[in-house]
């Protein structure tokens, strides 16, 4: 059932470029991407290297793309990929991957990792799910991506040379997802607004091209010691995507842009927190994406042995 438009251009008409700056004028900075990140990865010492791979355009003095890399870095071990803040709104996703760091040391004599915690600062700032051209960098990781904050991900990933052996992408299903984001994406492409249910809980999105459903039920186990795991609805669905198996739904990850299909490696998922329960604090939601990140190597080591 389509609800109320949103207040942003004409009804079953694409946005043009006056629509995506009138959009672009509502929004405003909330919080500091400079206190809340770069502080944190002032303060990073070894076994931990922090570089940097980019910036935004829109401000590159006050949003530097950085990423945490371990070091020494072994040619001969995998390595893993952790991304946050695709989405820069998802709060534990950027706070998560940072809270993870110590206790990834005890896998570096093993592999190689490589942690980028806000993939999206600007978005982060003001608290959005978009770029500052209304693009969806979780929609963009493709040749030619039309989002910086995307390309400039891939091109460091390319720059390692090899594929990783996993890739999980931290991720937050919101409130606001279906009072904000989603009436914006309707109004954008010219669609009408079809309200969906937000589940309550932590859920994983595979890759239908590769589901690996052992390694999504191991992190579901795991993280389920910390917080709760969505229910499927009477569907068994979980936005609108059949349940594989309790708390996994499956995407086709690369044909759809997503930042968990821009590698081939064997194990990769996006997790979903739920931020907006009443049955889930914001440390809670951090520490079920740590539980998730160790889960993912435990069972990526494991299985590859």
């Amino acid at each position: 059932m389509a609800t109320s438009f949103y207040p942003i251009g004409n009804q079953n008409q694409p946005w043009n470029d006056s629509h995506k700056q009138a959009w672009f004028e509502r929004q405003h900075i909330q919080r500091s991407y400079q206190q809340h990140v770069l502080d944190k990865l002032d303060s990073i010492r070894q076994p931990w290297q922090v570089s940097q791979y980019g910036a935004l355009d829109i401000d590159i003095n006050r949003y530097p793309l950085k990423y945490i890399s371990s070091r020494p870095w072994h040619q001969s071990k995998p390595w893993v990929l952790i991304t946050g803040g695709v989405h820069g709104y998802e709060t534990s996703g950027v706070q998560g991957a940072i809270a993870a760091l110590p206790y990834l040391e005890k896998y570096l004599d093993r592999l190689n990792l490589i942690i980028c915690p806000c993939v999206s600062p600007w978005g982060y700032e003001v608290i959005n799910r978009w770029n500052p051209k209304a693009i969806d960098p979780n929609r963009s990781f493709y040749a030619n991506s039309p989002a910086e904050e995307s390309a400039a991900l891939m091109t460091l990933v390319k720059s390692i040379g090899s594929e990783p052996l996993m890739h999980i992408d931290l991720h937050e299903t919101t409130d606001t997802d279906e009072s904000e984001f989603r009436p914006a994406l309707a109004a954008r492409d010219g669609n009408d607004y079809i309200a969906g249910i937000i589940p309550d809980g932590f859920y994983l999105v595979g890759d239908s091209a590769n589901p690996q459903d052992a390694f999504q039920q191991y992190i579901i186990s795991q993280v389920e010691t910390v917080t709760h795991i969505a229910p499927a609805d009477e569907n068994n669905q979980i936005i609108g995507s059949n349940v594989t198996q309790k708390g996994v739904i499956n995407y086709p990850c690369t044909e759809l842009g997503l930042c968990a299909g821009m590698t081939a490696a064997k194990y990769k998922t996006t997790t979903e927190v739920y931020p907006d329960s009443d049955s889930a604090s914001d440390e809670q939601c951090n520490q079920a994406q740590v539980a998730a990140v160790i889960a993912a190597i435990d069972f990526a080591l494991k299985d590859s042995d």
